[in-house]
């Protein structure tokens, strides 16, 4: 099964790939794959407070991914998978689309603002010709009914 790799963050735009990438995956006979990527940078303390922030990131993201789990599996019939990883998210996010062989398309949201698409947009595009996937940038501004309308 073809499975869409989106990422979950903190970001306006993370809601619109979302959406995308389950409304696309329901039309196609697909999958989702969410992935959530831990910067290192947050553990540089103490081992034992590092350990306990670290469960308190994976607990905040497991709670976020059930939400957007929810509205997939009631709304689009899709039943996603969660993967959590640490590092670099752009390193982070490049390993998992080579360490699965089902993911077939990488789905980003660009922010709408006028500083640019964001990092992980500006930094996986400048990669995508080396991938060994597509990448779907969505608009993070686009409405729903124009995201149900291309998918």
């Amino acid at each position: 099964m073809r499975k869409f790799l989106v990422v979950l963050d903190d970001s306006r735009e993370c809601l619109n790939a979302m959406q995308f990438a389950a409304m696309r995956a329901a039309n196609t006979g697909g999958g989702v794959e969410i992935l959530s990527v831990i910067p290192p940078d947050e553990f540089n303390h103490w081992i034992g407070v590092g350990d306990i922030m670290r469960e308190e990131a994976r607990e905040r993201i497991e709670a976020h991914f059930e939400v957007f789990a929810k509205w997939m599996r009631d709304k689009q019939g899709i039943d996603p998978e969660l993967v959590i990883r640490e590092g670099d998210p752009v390193s982070e996010i490049l390993d998992q689309v080579n360490d699965d062989p089902e993911i077939g398309v990488l789905v980003l949201g660009a922010a709408a603002d006028k500083k640019g698409p964001g990092p992980l947009v500006t930094q996986l595009t400048k990669n995508a010709g080396s991938l060994p996937i597509p990448i779907t940038v969505v608009p993070g501004d686009m409405s729903r009914e124009r995201l149900k309308s291309v998918t």
